[in-house]
């Protein structure tokens, strides 16, 4: 249909939106749901990254996350070697498969390896070898780079701890839990490699902080456009590693 400069066809029928009704999806409490799981139901329906990420193929609207990360930064490269921690249910692997040209889908770049680790069983994904383990138990280092065949060249993590509800607890676990994704990294990273991870903004970041920069050349904080602009979530991404 063909659209007027007055926003109207040439029937007359004003398309300008003025008195149309809000697309958005608005969603009804219901017996044995609280207010804050109806909120949580609305954004997730009217979230555009949600809606993109079922159109696309993606497992969940984090993809986008790591898409945005990658855009500026170029850690996921054909031929590297990807290990996604925490990595249930399997977007950021999507999008490492795709770059890392684990596929062997661009031809003449080299081919990349995904391995992704989580506590919980995940559905199979295609040019990704996906494991249950836990991380942090004593023997996972080796585990990982057995499973590798040597070391990482990126080590990634979207993890996050079980909220308590209270903001600055959750703050805590989600630094401590960060804390133990870089101490693995520093396990299982090639030289130069690249650390990935969130964490929460809530003043407790600075020792993190001054353990990467130790061990990297560079340690950067970024929130990519795809994280909500209400959460306090952003993303630490530490390039140049140097083994000790």
């Amino acid at each position: 249909m063909v659209k007027s400069p007055t926003g109207k066809t040439p029937s007359g029928k004003n398309t300008s939106g003025r008195g149309q009704r809000d697309l958005k999806v608005k969603v009804k409490s219901a017996r044995g749901r609280t207010l804050s799981s109806t909120r949580w139901l609305q954004r997730q329906l009217n979230d555009p990254y949600v809606k993109r990420a079922k159109a696309e193929g993606y497992r969940g609207r984090a993809a986008y996350k790591i898409l945005e990360l990658d855009e500026r930064f170029r850690f996921l490269v054909p031929g590297a070697r990807v290990v996604d921690l925490g990595c249930a249910p399997g977007g950021w692997c999507q999008v490492a498969v795709k770059r890392v040209n684990a596929l062997g889908e661009k031809s003449g770049k080299a081919i990349g390896t995904v391995l992704g680790v989580d506590l919980q069983e995940m559905e199979p994904l295609a040019g990704a070898t996906l494991y249950q383990l836990d991380f942090m138990a004593d023997d996972a280092d080796a585990q990982v780079r057995a499973w590798l065949g040597g070391k990482a060249d990126v080590v990634m993590s979207d993890m996050a701890a079980s909220s308590s509800g209270h903001k600055q607890t959750d703050h805590l676990r989600i630094i401590a839990l960060c804390e133990a994704a870089a101490y693995f990294a520093f396990d299982v990273l090639e030289d130069g490699g690249t650390f990935v991870a969130k964490v929460l903004a809530g003043g407790a970041e600075g020792e993190l902080q001054k353990l990467l920069k130790q061990r990297f050349t560079k340690v950067a904080n970024i929130k990519p456009p795809s994280s909500r602009a209400d959460s306090s979530e952003k993303f630490v991404i530490a390039t140049g590693f140097r083994a000790a």
